[in-house]
């Protein structure tokens, strides 16, 4: 069985409007499945949990709900509507994921990944530097073997 790397970006938000919530769908999706890149984790604790706890949702219960029902993603989001809560602040929570930057040792190892350096890439965000990891693993496992 082939494994998938994610490709939704945390910059990607559905109908509520959270970033990174159809990323966590996908990945704990394929992970409940056996399909998850063994390089990802499924529900980590980076934007994965950031996203949890600006919603209010448990950890166990969102993966169990997600891995046990199958849900397409909106049917996803209907279930977090159903169950964030009520206070939720999305908006910080965006403006968190928007404005969080990677670690210079977690910068340099993409970077050094994908062939640039820090003089040759403009892009310091976590969002932007896990979109060239995810396109550089995704042509390591599926287009150069």
């Amino acid at each position: 069985m082939s494994k998938t790397i994610p490709l939704i970006t945390s910059g990607v938000a559905g109908p509520l409007g959270v970033l990174h919530l159809p990323r966590l769908w996908q990945k704990v999706s394929l992970a409940g499945v056996g399909k998850l890149d063994d390089e990802y984790p499924f529900c980590g604790m980076g934007f994965d949990q950031m996203t949890l706890d600006a919603l209010g949702l448990d950890k166990d219960t969102t993966i169990n709900h997600i891995q046990s029902t199958k849900p397409n993603y909106f049917e996803f989001e209907a279930w977090v509507k159903g169950n964030m809560n009520a206070d939720a602040d999305i908006a910080g929570h965006n403006a968190a994921v928007i404005g969080y930057n990677h670690d210079d040792d977690t910068r340099a190892g993409i970077f050094a990944l994908a062939g640039l350096s820090d003089d040759s890439a403009a892009a310091r965000d976590a969002i932007n530097l896990n979109n060239y990891e995810d396109w550089c693993e995704f042509h390591k496992s599926e287009i150069a073997g």
